[in-house]
């Protein structure tokens, strides 16, 4: 099976250089044990079945026997056996701290209780998200996010995508799961619904050893997808679960939940609320979604055919599709997605926050007819900016570095504002 180069591989590749280990963390079938495996030199599958009771044993009464081997060791989903991540801090301050000894994978977030130290210092953390439209070779790649925000004279006009609506309706639907990629396009459409039917039926009770019902975790899912880049409360949420035959309590639901984003299948977006208007006037709440549109899809059950008769849903789902791009361009540790609403119904659907304190505003728009709204959205978030600065000296807050609408368009340019007009099928990292 070929490998498509991820992002990820160089992210990997300077974690290992910098810290004696590095943990890949994020949604299961995203490739992460794959990609670890480019710069392994030596493998520990604690899922193998042949060996898992072994493993195990060994990891429970002397977990450093597993260690042995030649470095980078790869020790794939260690969560299995919690007691690891504790071995490999001590092998790493052992050594001095020699770097690019261990890396280790996991699906899920690990119960902190059950690890005696952090391990800052020593173990460096990077996520892998779903393939962006660029690692599976759908974007032109023509217009680079990191060259938007270095270079201010640069010049996108003219940079075409490759795919129209319908297409990027299918690659929606198929998601960004490597393994479909390896499939004919009609048995890849089928990964996001096995995905979710895994999480549902095993996922969702395995991660515990708690018993939770697949029929209630599927309508949870099905109920997070109906209100997919919306700021729904968690009270419509369960109103819409029990509407029909199932009884739930908001602490069941919220139970739920949690698991959904500890094994990153949930992954909403935390608003963003700099002092440009009072707190009241500024939503708080998260808004919905997951780590991959294909989820969300799989989740209501419809199909891209499906999707064409319904633009405006697919409008919702084109905006996670940004948001899983965006992440996957943007791996850095303190780099991380908001997004911008107030009560006067002025937003930016995402606010990309670099590490370095440089960030965007961006609108996602599928259709040409709402791009200028879009653009003067955030015109006019920027205006309230200048305007605080102006009457607040002491508490300055940083202006926005780009200006951006991403759109399911066939070609990028700059607006005579300034505003740059992107197709989300001509980005890159």
């Amino acid at each position: 099976m070929e490998y498509l180069p991820r992002i990820a591989d160089d992210v990997l590749r300077e974690r290992l250089d910098a810290f004696g280990a590095v943990l890949i963390e994020g949604p299961k079938w995203t490739g992460k044990t794959t990609t670890a495996q480019q710069q392994a030199q030596s493998v520990l599958k604690l899922q193998d079945p042949d060996r898992r009771e072994e493993n195990l044993a060994t990891a429970s009464t002397m977990p450093s026997l597993l260690l042995k081997g030649k470095q980078p060791r790869l020790i794939d989903e260690w969560q299995d056996a919690p007691m690891l991540w504790d071995a490999v801090r001590i092998a790493v301050d052992k050594s001095g701290g020699i770097p690019g000894q261990y890396i280790l994978t996991g699906s899920n977030t690990v119960d902190m209780g059950k690890i005696y130290h952090s391990g800052i210092g020593r173990i460096s953390r990077m996520k892998m998200f779903p393939m962006s439209l660029w690692e599976s070779n759908d974007s032109s790649g023509e217009v680079s996010l990191k060259q938007l925000f270095d270079n201010p004279d640069y010049d996108i006009d003219g940079a075409t995508s490759k795919l129209n609506i319908p297409d990027l309706i299918r690659v929606a639907c198929r998601g960004g799961w490597p393994v479909a990629l390896q499939m004919s396009e009609k048995s890849g459409m089928l990964v996001a619904s096995d995905y979710v039917n895994s999480v549902c039926e095993v996922d969702i009770s395995s991660i515990d050893n708690k018993q939770r019902n697949p029929k209630i975790a599927r309508q949870i899912m099905r109920s997070y997808a109906r209100n997919i880049s919306t700021l729904a409360k968690r009270t419509s949420i369960l109103a819409d679960i029990t509407s029909g035959d199932i009884t739930l309590s908001m602490d069941t639901m919220d139970d739920y939940i949690s698991v959904l984003e500890r094994i990153f299948v949930i992954q909403d977006i935390d608003a963003w609320c700099p002092a440009i208007r009072s707190k009241t006037a500024i939503r708080s709440m998260p808004k919905r979604g997951f780590s991959d549109p294909s989820i969300a899809i799989a989740a209501m059950g419809v199909n891209a055919e499906g999707l064409e008769m319904q633009l405006k849903t697919f409008g919702f789902i084109f905006e996670q599709m940004c948001a899983r791009d965006l992440r996957a361009y943007t791996p850095g540790f303190g780099n991380h997605l908001s997004y911008y609403r107030d009560r006067y119904g002025l937003e930016a659907d995402l606010v990309l926050h670099l590490d370095d304190g440089r960030y965007a505003l961006i609108e996602c728009k599928l259709g040409s007819q709402e791009i200028e709204e879009g653009a003067q959205h955030l015109k006019e978030i920027k205006r309230l900016v200048q305007e605080h600065n102006k009457t607040e000296k002491q508490v300055q807050l940083r202006e926005p570095d780009l200006l951006m609408v991403i759109t399911g368009g066939e070609m990028a340019y700059t607006r005579p504002d300034g505003v740059k007009v992107i197709p989300l099928a001509c980005l890159k990292d």
